[in-house]
């Protein structure tokens, strides 16, 4: 039997259920890991033989390959995998709804992630502005003197970036402010802990490219995970995460420069620089959404008044000083 949380309990701690052990989280992250490398190899090889028997000529990586645009889907497919083997290590092994990797309300909020999409994509568009702005002015090329790609392989490889892109953004998100954050909160309170220490994890995952590189991501991941704990779920952290790097990949595909050579680990000063502040705007904004929305940020309480027979919920005062905010206990 599926055990939820205890009802008022915030985002980072849905996985402390009934059933909960530590050892269900630690086997689950080996279940997590063992299996989605094996996908991935598996995948790879299938992929590189097709193209050996195909004759295609080796990449740069010194296997066969399809061409760049074939080889990015395959590497974003490779981070999507991951996807479903979170749900199913929270559903069988911690032996909870797999539903709460996603919010409090136990499911991906659908209005919630429309509204975040837009402001997400105004936010990154910014950071793109200025980080362009800030590097030619500091004599850094932007690469906007690079000839473009023509309207054909643009189209395509914005079609690849569409169909794949959200899938691998998703599954980092459910990886690190799902997975992650709630395994360490299941037996930590305070949620800095866990959002810092996943933060650092999905900086590591990136690879060790420059500082600034590096810190950026730090940012990303404290940011991301401090808007999920308060706005209860995924869906603002995934919005910014898709829109990031589809809007970024869709810039360097009109330029024809859509590899995987460079990475957010590589970031200049310049577009670190520019970036932080807008990350921190785009929580302010999200959450003030949030707020204004009532949304909610615990699982929900429904108690019966004996007396009146009312039903109080989540947002409803059940004592003289209780509240159900993020941060309750």
């Amino acid at each position: 039997m599926l055990m939820p949380a205890p009802p008022g309990s915030p985002y980072h701690r849905l996985a402390r259920t009934p059933t909960h052990r530590w050892w269900r989280t630690v086997l689950g992250s080996f279940f997590i890991v063992l299996c989605g490398l094996g996908v991935m190899l598996v995948g790879y090889f299938a992929y590189t033989g097709a193209a050996e028997l195909a004759g295609r000529p080796d990449g740069p990586d010194g296997f066969a390959g399809f061409g760049p645009l074939p080889d990015l889907a395959v590497d974003f497919l490779a981070i999507a995998v991951f996807l479903p083997l979170i749900l199913v290590a929270a559903r069988l092994i911690q032996e909870r709804p797999a539903g709460t990797l996603s919010s409090v309300a136990g499911r991906i909020r659908w209005r919630w992630l429309m509204l975040c999409l837009p402001v997400a994509a105004v936010t990154i568009v910014l950071f793109l502005t200025l980080g362009t702005a800030l590097s030619a002015v500091t004599g850094e090329d932007a690469g906007l003197d690079d000839p473009l790609a023509g309207w054909g392989p643009f189209v395509l490889s914005t079609a690849v970036i569409v169909l794949v892109v959200p899938f691998q953004a998703a599954a980092e998100e459910y990886l690190c402010r799902g997975w992650l954050l709630q395994g360490l909160g299941a037996g930590i309170r305070n949620p800095w802990v866990p959002i810092i220490v996943q933060a650092a994890v999905f900086a590591a995952l990136h690879g060790w490219g420059t500082p600034y590189g590096f810190a950026d991501l730090l940012v990303f991941g404290v940011v991301a995970g401090w808007v999920t704990v308060r706005t209860g779920g995924l869906e603002a952290a995934i919005a910014l995460h898709v829109m990031n790097n589809v809007l970024s990949s869709v810039l360097a595909a009109a330029f024809g420069q859509l590899t995987i050579e460079e990475t957010a680990a590589d970031m200049p000063w310049q577009a670190a620089l520019a970036d932080i502040p807008v990350l921190i705007g785009f929580a302010a904004v999200i959450v003030w959404l949030a707020r204004r929305r009532r949304l909610e940020t615990a699982t929900p309480i429904v108690a019966h008044d004996l007396t009146a027979g009312s039903r109080l919920t989540a947002g409803s005062r059940l004592t003289a000083g209780a509240r159900l905010t993020a941060g309750a206990r």
